[in-house]
């Protein structure tokens, strides 16, 4: 075995047989979001915002707690003694409660379960976004697994030709610069599986980051699998769907009932609450030990919170022109999405009916002749970088036919393929 060959072979059993130095996850579509759902931080961390917020709630229904005042003499001077407490010392004992009125605890609880909302939906748009790439990549994975195996194996196939064709020339059977020709072909896919080594070990990083593993991911899936995202929809079911169900959307709706809600509470908050309290007194007042009680409340003669009802008020009308805007975003990224899906199902199946065993076939015969002297250099180069471009085509539009079917899923908010 010479060193091209040496290195093909062990090039093959690194990137495929990592396995026996490293685990291999060997998953489908079903066990790899369960996995996800189960195992990334991200998604965990954003779960627990809701439970900090859903606190928040339990907080807002908490009463005032009340307060105690205590008082004693620190030094009598009549009688020159230090902390003169007793029966005839001093001492004064108050409690005080603040009765919150005007509905402000409503209001209060109200913000807590509409910010309980907002991250609930927050969780869901996270998990949209990271679906998508979850689903993304599993399918380029799968994609560049099946080109790889397709590129090792010719470059194999090249080898073994190479080494026939060198003996070859150095008899003079045939001319040198079909070996020369050879090594150009060999060195052109070789350089075509590097750079796709590189996008392949990228998604490799992206999965493991995702699924929170360390082992190398390898997935399982069909050509039914990849056709399941060709589905008759109409555009306009789609965004109606992703106005109804568009996590971006509907945050920024319940940021308008956020921003409602603190406008009543800004008005409340201009209704003075009432502290209540009950004093005892034992020496200091108009009669020994004294028991007063009492209430005080604020006059809003200048300050009536104008500035901050003021404000809520434009921050409604804020939230109205956001809401607006991703509506309209909504419609228009929804519309070109469509129509780059639309254009990769039509590209998706007119190549389906073009590629078939028949390359296979071919490729295998064009070897075979090439090594009986029945066919030239020039025509099985020819064919053989187009069989190549084949592949590589076929493997770009399968990936894009799933990409643009999963951002349709993303924009829309829901599971439309």
């Amino acid at each position: 075995m010479n060193c091209k060959a040496a290195y093909s072979f062990v090039f093959f059993l690194f990137v495929y047989g990592v396995s026996a130095a490293q685990d291999t996850l060997k998953t489908d579509i079903h066990q790899a979001d369960s996995l996800f759902l189960k195992n990334n931080f991200y998604l965990l961390a954003s779960s627990m915002n809701i439970e900090a917020q859903k606190a928040q709630i339990i907080q807002a229904k908490v009463y005032p707690n009340p307060i105690v005042t205590a008082a004693i003499n620190a030094y009598d001077p009549e009688n020159s003694r230090a902390f003169h407490v007793g029966k005839t010392g001093q001492s004064e004992f108050q409690l005080e409660q603040l009765i919150v009125v005007g509905g402000k605890r409503k209001s209060e609880i109200e913000l807590a379960k509409t910010n309980a909302k907002i991250a609930e939906l927050a969780f869901q748009q996270l998990l949209c976004q990271l679906r998508f790439r979850l689903h993304t990549d599993l399918f380029t994975i799968g994609q560049y697994q099946f080109l790889l195996q397709k590129y090792n194996q010719q470059l194999a196939q090249l080898d073994t030709l190479l080494n026939t064709c060198a003996l070859q020339a150095a008899k003079g059977n045939i001319p040198l610069k079909d070996v020369v020709r050879l090594k150009g072909a060999y060195i052109k896919l070789n350089n075509d599986r590097t750079e796709l080594l590189k996008e392949y070990f990228a998604t490799q990083s992206s999965l493991q980051t995702l699924l929170q593993t360390s082992s190398v991911i390898a997935f399982q899936f069909s050509e039914e699998e990849v056709e399941k995202y060709i589905q008759l929809k109409t555009l306009h079911d789609i965004q109606q769907e992703a106005l109804q169900n568009r996590p971006e959307l509907l945050i920024i709706q319940q940021n308008k009932t956020l921003a409602e809600q603190y406008l009543q509470y800004q008005k409340r908050l201009a209704v003075p609450d009432i502290n209540l309290f009950t004093a005892y007194d034992q020496r200091s007042g108009a009669f020994n030990n004294q028991l007063n009680a009492g209430i005080s409340i604020p006059l809003p003669l200048w300050d009536r919170n104008q500035g901050n009802i003021k404000t809520s008020q434009f921050r409604i009308k804020e939230a109205d022109y956001n809401v607006l805007a991703m509506q309209t975003e909504i419609t228009s990224d929804i519309q070109n999405a469509f129509r780059l899906y639309t254009q990769t199902v039509s590209e998706y199946q007119k190549a389906k009916t073009l590629y078939n065993e028949d390359f296979e076939i071919t490729i295998n015969g064009m070897t075979d002749n090439f090594q009986k002297r029945n066919v030239s250099i020039v025509e099985f180069i020819d064919f053989f970088e187009a069989y190549n471009d084949v592949l590589s085509e076929m493997t770009r539009i399968r990936i894009q036919l799933v990409n643009s079917a999963e951002r349709i899923n993303l924009l829309t908010g829901k599971d439309i393929y």
